[in-house]
């Protein structure tokens, strides 16, 4: 197997986000204090995995407004490491036309839709208070002089004056996300919302100021990494659990999630294949050591379900460890450890729903040879058994009853911190 060529989109964020830790060149506007000729050493500290927005013919809504016009979109994130100062990352990658932002503002977050009274900042981009993003490229904001600290929520604001088309999207933000009525409402103290949704649009990353010897590590996965049926607004994924363990041991380690719900190692359809984001969310991070792979379960259960088109074929083990090995190979290429996390047990996954089929004693044994593979090979440079942490000693092709969040698939908040609590923060390079 031969990974997906480099693709435009891939290479564009890659080389701005490898340029904004050598020079960014911005002039001060509106309440925004931003860094002209910047030479700061930036590191990322939340993401967003940016996604298309799905074609008619797959089962899924999109629980998001088409379109937006004259609307402002309050959206808010928990960093992993904290800093002096930040950039905002929005994403026009699936866009077919320019995107207008009309207006950027960044915040601390308070309760709900709110931010904390003095700390709104204006966001500028190469100096000016707007920018037109064009398709398939993203934009990064000037630096912000606005203190936040690790394991701190952030409210963004974008102002999209024009029909805005929402291409490019995160589904599974497991986060509230407020839109105004109509107008510019991105300073407002207290955001009055005629709608929410759970997901992220046009946002898709924070960068930090990177203290000495600060650390990435990406999570990249599925639903299960994008926390997927745990409790909206919380910060219960095992990755923020995990951010927590690192910020608790003193570790200058950000914790960047990439999941993406119903994401695949070989194949499209709720956002890019593995291979071809690969680039993109895990090798274009600055700071970057480590990525910690869990992925492959999709690849397994969504054959023969209604999650694919038509006489779709099926994977074989072998075909999804030759995944894994063009992901080992690229992310040694680039002198980062990767680490695998078994995959979860998945027994009677979606029983009684439309999707029922996930699961089959067929797809089981693929299951366990992936499994079996990822502990026996060597290939990883580490392994997170999160099969063993979570499976039911009795059942052990089934997910504990603590943990089953109800689908048999995806746990619940108790079972993503178990998880987290699963991983050996010596395989991140942290003494515990």
């Amino acid at each position: 197997m031969t990974h997906a060529p480099m693709n435009f989109r891939a290479v564009g964020r890659r080389a701005l986000l490898a340029a904004v830790t050598v020079l960014a060149i911005g002039f001060a506007g509106g309440e925004a204090r931003s860094q002209g000729a910047d030479t700061g050493d930036w590191i990322g500290t939340w993401a967003a995995s940016p996604q298309p927005v799905w074609t008619p013919d797959f089962f899924a809504p999109v629980n998001i407004p088409r379109a937006l016009r004259n609307q402002t979109v309050r959206q808010i994130v928990r960093v992993s490491l904290g800093g002096s100062k930040l950039r905002v990352v929005l994403s026009n990658e699936y866009g077919t036309s320019p995107l207008l932002v009309g207006a950027a503002h960044v915040a601390l977050a308070a309760r709900g839709s709110a931010i904390v009274a003095g700390s709104d900042h204006a966001l500028t981009f190469g100096g000016k208070p707007t920018i037109t993003i064009p398709p398939g490229a993203p934009a990064v904001s000037d630096p912000v002089d606005l203190t936040v600290p690790a394991l701190g929520s952030l409210a963004v604001s974008l102002f999209f004056p024009e029909i805005s088309p929402t291409t490019t999207w995160h589904n599974e933000g497991v986060q509230t996300a407020y839109i105004s009525d109509d107008g510019n409402v991105t300073a407002e103290t207290d955001f009055k919302a005629s709608q929410t949704v759970k997901s992220r649009i046009f946002l898709s990353e924070i960068l930090v100021d990177a203290k000495p010897n600060a650390r990435a590590v990406v999570t990249f996965g599925d639903s299960i990494t994008d926390g997927a049926a745990s409790t909206p607004d919380a910060n219960h994924r095992w990755p923020d659990f995990l951010a927590e363990r690192l910020n608790k041991a003193g570790a200058e380690v950000a914790v960047i999630n990439e999941g993406i719900s119903g994401a695949r190692v070989l194949r499209d359809r709720m956002g890019d294949n593995a291979l071809a984001r690969f680039d993109r969310d895990v090798i274009s991070q600055p700071h970057v050591d480590t990525v910690v792979l869990m992925m492959g379960i999709n690849d397994i259960g969504w054959p023969e379900t209604i999650l694919v088109p038509k006489g779709e074929p099926a994977p074989s083990a072998d075909d999804i460890i030759g995944g894994y090995k063009q992901l080992i190979a690229r992310a040694h290429a680039h002198h980062i450890r990767i680490l695998a996390a078994t995959l979860t047990p998945f027994e009677d996954t979606f029983h009684g729903n439309p999707l029922f089929g996930y699961y089959s004693e067929d797809k089981e044994t693929k299951r366990a040879a992936v499994n079996q593979w990822i502990r026996t090979s060597g290939a990883f440079d580490g392994v997170i058994d999160f099969d063993a942490a979570t499976r039911d000693s009795a059942n052990p092709k089934h997910i504990r009853a603590e943990y089953d969040s109800g689908d048999h698939l995806h746990p619940q908040d108790a079972g993503y911190q178990a998880m987290a609590a699963a991983v050996d923060l010596g395989l991140l390079g942290v003494k515990q």
